[in-house]
């Protein structure tokens, strides 16, 4: 069991607390906001080192990038035997700063959980929100073996896949994988708000996915945008030039260039890993039509335990005033047609999987 300090109770920074509350540790979180420095103690009951005064052999800088370096040098300043991880979402100019602080970057190791929603604030922490997904550490050419293997060893105790990169390369990977589809969001949620709510009646599931990230937080995606524009630009660049080329195609009727283009659409999404980085996984889908009444989905999910069947993820279709709605399961093939049959041999209405 270590002690932790946790500066920053946000979204990551309270999530990251629960996770590692769960292992173990002692955990105190740290905030300029009263309000929300006791409510992500309080989440942590009795597992929470709030008020206590001692030597932390661990502190998390959970806030946004612009403060990182500041915070660092007041923790250091005041806890000079302790250790230090960041996970803002910006690495370049912070080591190089970091560099400049005589006997910190021995004891600083920056990093940058792949993980998010986009609600913020400490009533939005989940213990689980790091599962399943990347975190990227940038060690410097000071960070030892074994600092290395320790924060290894944390991170991946919240159920994170660990991946090191050269900071530089970082930020220009954060910038394709991260900083253009949270543009794109953005862009289109301007578009939405040209309109009236009523033009809006009949948006389906793909329209509120690919918006959902335009909910983001503005300042901290200004500021983030800002600092990595750089590395932003030649991708909003080309970016144009696609839909450029789109403009020109359809004003032309080029049915066979715009297919060309959504080809190359597909081409793209087909590069996307799978979890933890891995392969991508032909899944299947399997559509279930639930009553509208409480206590059917965990229902299913009882169903899924009985015969070892894996679900890799849903959705949920419903209607306001419908009696029915329709749960959509992704899950391996030979588990889609296990689970298919056992179903209905239970008497669900469940359909026919289809591959994707």
């Amino acid at each position: 069991m270590m002690e932790i300090k946790i500066v920053g109770s946000g979204l990551i920074g309270t999530s990251l607390a629960l996770a590692l509350a769960e292992k173990g540790h002692r955990i105190s979180v740290q905030d300029t906001n009263p309000s929300r420095e006791k409510m992500a103690n309080d989440l942590l009951g009795s597992r929470s080192g709030e008020g206590e005064s001692g030597q932390p052999d661990l502190i998390i800088i959970a806030t946004p990038v612009e403060s990182v370096l500041e915070l660092l040098r007041e923790q250091y300043a005041q806890y000079p035997e302790a250790r230090f991880i960041d996970i803002s979402g910006l690495k370049s100019n912070l080591l190089l700063e970091v560099a400049r602080i005589p006997g910190l970057n021995a004891r600083f190791l920056g990093t940058h959980p792949m993980a998010g929603r986009e609600l913020s604030g400490p009533e939005s922490a989940r213990a689980d929100l790091f599962e399943g997904r990347a975190w990227i550490i940038t060690p410097s050419l000071q960070t030892s073996p074994e600092f290395l293997q320790f924060v290894h060893a944390l991170l991946e105790g919240t159920g994170a896949s660990i991946f090191e990169l050269d900071p530089g390369l970082h930020d220009e990977q954060i910038a394709l994988v991260s900083h253009l589809p949270q543009v794109i969001s953005t862009l289109l949620g301007v578009e939405l708000s040209h309109v009236e709510p009523e033009e809006l009646t009949l948006a389906g599931g793909g329209l509120r996915d690919i918006s959902r990230l335009a909910a983001s937080d503005p300042d901290l995606w200004a500021t983030l945008l800002t600092m990595n524009s750089r590395e932003l630009l030649p991708l909003l660049e080309s970016l144009k030039r696609s839909v450029d080329k789109l403009v020109d195609r359809l004003e032309a009727g080029d049915r066979e260039g715009v297919r060309e283009i959504m080809a190359l659409g597909n081409l793209g999404r087909a590069k996307i890993p799978g979890k933890h980085g891995g392969r991508v996984r032909e899944y299947h889908l399997l559509p279930i039509v639930i009553e509208d009444k409480p206590g059917q989905l965990a229902k299913i999910f009882r169903e899924c335990e009985a015969i070892d069947v894996n679900v890799e993820d849903l959705t949920i279709e419903h209607s306001p005033g419908q009696e029915t709605g329709l749960v959509t399961l992704a899950l391996s093939q030979s588990d889609a047609v296990k689970l298919h049959e056992h179903l209905n041999a239970q008497g669900w209405l469940a359909h026919s999987p289809r591959s994707v």
